[in-house]
């Protein structure tokens, strides 16, 4: 598995979501309850993301430990 691929691709969903984030903290139109409840959906993207690519490493992991069995 390319887990190097997937980590720059993971890094350049971050980085947008990342652009997303300044553009919701710039708007100063918003409120502090709407841009909280803008944010929400961009924190627990990140976070699933983060959590997926955990478990895609621990799963390459532990192929290469069985392939070495």
């Amino acid at each position: 598995m390319e887990i190097a691929f997937i980590e720059k691709k993971l890094e350049e969903i971050y980085s947008e979501l990342e652009k997303e984030v300044m553009e919701v903290l710039m708007d100063e139109s918003l409120d502090k309850k709407y841009t909280n409840l803008r944010m929400k959906p961009l924190k627990s993207t990140k976070k699933i993301l983060e959590n997926a690519f955990d478990s895609i490493k621990m799963v390459n992991k532990l192929a290469k430990e069985d392939l070495e069995k």
